[in-house]
């Protein structure tokens, strides 16, 4: 394996407040699952090893975790069907792992109620980078939003309270998904955000290639924030979704 060099997520690393991310890992390759835990426990975080599918369900369930790492296949219980039966108690965000790279195997993972998939072998400074983003936004979606809050990039101002945009004082009308999209990629400035995640923070609904409604909406929104190609804020990132920049 590749060193793992993952960041604090803290504001601040001298902050001796500062609570480490507790992360479960489901893998059933004992050497694969204590490289990685080594590597996470050295950097900080909490790291928690289940072996099975069973064992690692109801630890899920019956202790908190910011993050799960879960490999597809699993004994005594597979990690499609153990992700299932998780999202019925919590939303615990879930980067799956697995051996099966097919896009039908991407695909059921985030039908699934996966947050991210990383097909293996996988190169470990990806992974610290899925790691570090995922928590991050799960961080960041649970803190609270003051009433009023105003959001602003240049001549950009969004207030988030009464739901109005104004580009250079000009008042720009959005549909409430163009809203949230606007509202999601200003606070991830400059991070790719994968369409599955933008399916399901922002459209509610599992992603599937063969709908283009996310395209639609960011193509909308693009149109009514008026930005020549060259001065586009929001990017496409081929193969891996938007980047607001």
């Amino acid at each position: 394996m590749n060193s793992l060099t993952i960041p604090e997520l803290s504001e601040n690393q001298n902050d001796t407040s500062f609570n480490p991310a507790r992360i479960l890992l489901i893998e059933d390759d004992r050497e694969v699952s204590h490289s990685v835990a080594e590597l996470l426990r050295n950097k900080g975080y909490h790291c928690v090893q289940s072996f099975n599918g069973r064992e690692g369900l109801v630890m899920a369930i019956n202790q908190n975790f910011d993050l799960i790492l879960l490999d597809k296949m699993l004994p005594e219980l597979d990690g499609l069907e153990l992700l299932q039966r998780l999202r019925k108690y919590k939303d615990t965000p879930v980067l799956m792992l697995s051996a099966c790279g097919a896009e039908q195997d991407r695909i059921d993972g985030f039908n699934g109620g996966a947050d991210d998939y990383l097909p293996k072998p996988f190169n470990t400074t990806e992974l610290e980078l899925r790691i570090v983003a995922l928590l991050r936004r799960s961080r960041n979606h649970n803190k609270p939003v003051r009433s009023g809050a105003i959001i602003t990039d240049g001549d950009l101002v969004l207030d988030t309270h009464n739901q109005q945009l104004t580009i250079a004082g000009q008042e720009v009308e959005l549909t409430p998904i163009e809203f949230e999209l606007l509202k999601t990629f200003l606070g991830h400035k400059d991070e790719v955000l994968s369409k599955p995640y933008l399916y399901q923070l922002v459209l509610k609904k599992p992603f599937s290639r063969y709908d283009r409604s996310l395209d639609m909406h960011v193509s909308n929104l693009r149109s009514k924030m008026n930005m020549p190609d060259e001065a586009k804020r929001i990017h496409t990132v081929r193969g891996q979704g938007y980047c607001y920049k």
